[in-house]
């Protein structure tokens, strides 16, 4: 399958950490052919890290996509059912994104990009990074596994030893998960060891 000539809504909460491995993702669906919508919640925008400044990786996904970033609810809703989408993704997506989206809460423009793309009966693909997917959030993952049109890049525990209920999504598997999301299925096995040998 080819993403050529695909809309892609990009998706990104803040999980600062995994912002190095997601970006190369949103090139590389660049490269594909698609057309990237990127969205990004509030705290993504204004908050400063040791991983970076927030607008400085506004400015580079905004070079990369060609696209200013939806950084507003108002800004999202229309991806519903004037300009939608062919599949929205979500990566990296925190754990408190993924309880708010699970229990049906709207209160940022990457949360309202979703459920837009789900009204449509589109796919959002999920790229989880949270360190309580097997804690007290292990209940959301569950829900949002077992709900139609919602897939995910393949996870597994990052550091099983240290944090043995942080789970993070292997993002270099993104575009083959968005392409099997698109055709209705799974990309398996989504329960994965998060690193391979070697890496």
């Amino acid at each position: 399958m080819t993403l050529k000539g695909k809309r892609i809504g990009f998706g990104i909460t803040g999980s600062h950490c995994t912002y190095e491995a997601t970006v190369p993702q949103i090139e590389k669906l660049v490269n594909a052919g698609a057309e990237v919508v990127p969205v990004v919640t509030f705290n993504v925008k204004n908050t400063t890290t040791r991983f970076g400044n927030g607008e400085d990786w506004v400015k580079k996904i905004e070079e990369i996509t060609g696209n200013k970033v939806i950084d507003s609810i108002v800004g999202a809703e229309p991806l519903g059912p004037k300009f939608p989408l062919d599949c929205m993704v979500i990566a990296p997506m925190t754990g408190n994104s993924m309880s708010r989206f699970a229990n049906a809460l709207t209160d940022s423009p990457v949360l309202m990009a979703a459920k837009a793309t789900l009204r449509n009966l589109k796919p959002v693909v999920l790229g989880i990074s949270t360190n309580d997917a097997l804690g007290l959030n292990g209940a959301n993952l569950m829900k949002l596994m077992s709900t139609k049109n919602i897939y995910f890049i393949p996870f597994g525990q990052d550091d099983p030893h240290v944090k043995p209920n942080s789970i993070v999504a292997r993002m270099d598997s993104l575009i083959d998960t968005v392409e099997a999301a698109i055709k209705g299925y799974q990309l398996q096995p989504v329960l994965i060891e998060r690193f391979r040998d070697g890496e």
